[in-house]
């Protein structure tokens, strides 16, 4: 298992080297608010179920891993569902970006009523004990933790202390919870000011080291000895914009062009099966890098000097994975327009960043079902393939199973958090726009935003 982690490590590092080192409720009904305008599947029968009815049966099956498959003691999201994964560790390490994309999930619960309000915040309150007496790295948490302890769990040689990245992911769904659990009741004024308070002690600026870029992990036993700087792109523009946006410890705007932008250099402007793609390596790369930093972050209409629309990039991106799983120039069996979809996840020789550039013939549900707001009506085709052709095999407890391949005859036997959060959350975001909402209404984080150099619609 130490293997696979190295493994995971060096993938996040090569990838980071090839594309540069890789109201609320008003809104929230008016389902034809500006920004909202993606569209509905005309589609009236999935087997027996509407379009509709099996996209709660999704939504609601796969939040169950959050919930139901929750580790008991803090609340957090398990790293995966496999009992003997992590020298049998499994059950109890949790992780701290798949936990965040989880608890931007508890107000879609709430809203479709899964659960209750005061269920959810039960939850959080559970979360937020554990995050209040973990160990934190000049505020910013580590990738993995052990439930039970509270003591961060390695996640490779290396990287023993805090992770920036899977701290803003962290932070991205809190800061959406800070939001909706906007009431003047005292149990919502405290998860308020406890979340508050989480946010404001990331040292942001301190993972800079003094230069004009933010480097990945930092350890008090290696300092920063693996040495990645977080450069687009890929799957962590929030980090600069929550970094920006911090009330306490905020990088500046030559950070971001520098050390996110790298200058420029994270442009590619390229087309590829007739899309072009503003930013990033060749053919895009796995489809999780439009997915994480927008669980919360609306790219519609959001542009800087680098992008006209990031809905737009994050569109072609998906089209293009689309187009290649379509067009399947390596011949492998079950690809089609029906069944697409590249991103990093399990495969049947253990664990890779899938991508056009990376094609093993493993098809990643959570890649085609969290490019929703993108590709509607592709999604779609993806979702009725998954549930009505591959379901005996595919759909279990939590949902969908990680990945499977027609080509291997095989199929995953778990889940992954950082996989099953995105598929609740961004079928919500083309159904609703509701995480968009909430985390474009915060104040701070509008005021990132801007001092990057963002506009958008709703700033």
């Amino acid at each position: 298992m130490k293997s696979r982690v190295n493994t995971i490590q060096l993938l996040r590092s090569n990838m980071l080297n090839v594309i540069g080192c890789c109201m609320v409720l008003v809104l929230y009904n008016c389902k034809n608010s500006k920004g909202l305008q993606t569209g509905y599947l005309v589609n009236n029968e999935i087997g027996n179920l509407s379009h509709e009815a099996l996209l709660d049966r999704v939504q609601k099956q796969t939040f169950k891993y959050f919930w139901d498959f929750a580790e008991p003691n803090s609340g957090m999201a398990r790293e995966r569902s496999q009992k003997d994964a992590f020298e049998g560790e499994s059950l109890n390490i949790v992780t701290s970006g798949g936990s965040g994309f989880g608890i931007a999930c508890l107000p879609i619960a709430v809203e479709r009523r899964w659960i209750t309000r005061t269920q959810a915040l039960h939850h959080l309150q559970k979360i937020l004990g554990f995050l209040e007496r973990a160990e934190t790295y000049h505020g910013a948490f580590s990738h993995w933790y052990f439930g039970d302890t509270a003591q961060t769990r390695h996640f490779s040689d290396l990287d023993d202390g805090g992770d920036i990245v899977e701290t803003a992911f962290l932070m991205q769904g809190l800061l959406i919870n800070r939001q909706y659990f906007n009431g003047n009741n005292i149990n919502e004024k405290d998860i308020r000011d406890r979340i508050t308070k989480l946010w404001e002690a990331v040292e942001w600026d301190w993972y800079t080291r003094g230069e004009k870029a933010i480097t990945w992990h930092w350890s008090p036993k290696h300092s920063f000895g693996i040495n990645l700087k977080v450069s687009g792109w890929n799957e962590a523009l929030v980090v600069y914009v929550l970094a920006a946006a911090s009330p306490t410890h905020a990088i500046d705007r030559e950070t971001y062009h520098n050390g996110w932008a790298r200058n420029a250099q994270m442009k590619n402007d390229k087309s590829y099966y007739s899309h072009k793609l503003p930013l990033g390596e060749d053919y895009g790369g796995p489809l999780f890098l439009s997915h994480y930093s927008f669980i919360g972050l609306n790219p519609k209409g959001l542009k800087d000097q680098y992008v006209d629309d990031y809905f737009k990039q994050n569109r072609n991106h998906s089209l293009i994975n689309y187009e290649y799983c379509k067009d399947n120039p390596k011949g492998y069996k079950g690809y089609s327009d029906k069944c697409w979809g590249l991103t990093a996840s399990d495969n049947h020789k253990g664990y890779s960043a899938h991508s056009p550039t990376n094609d093993l013939g493993i098809i990643t549900p959570t890649a085609a079902l969290s490019s929703y707001p993108y590709t509607p009506e592709a999604s779609g085709k993806a979702l009725r393939y998954f549930y009505n052709n591959l379901k005996e095999k595919l759909w279990g407890d939590y949902g969908f199973y990680d990945a499977f391949s027609e080509h291997h005859n095989w199929v995953s036997d778990g889940y992954i958090a950082i996989d099953q959060g995105p598929i609740i959350a961004m079928i919500e975001n083309y159904r609703t726009g509701l995480l968009w909402t909430l985390f474009m209404q915060d104040e701070e984080v509008k005021k990132g935003l801007k001092k990057l150099g963002f506009s958008s619609p709703f700033l």
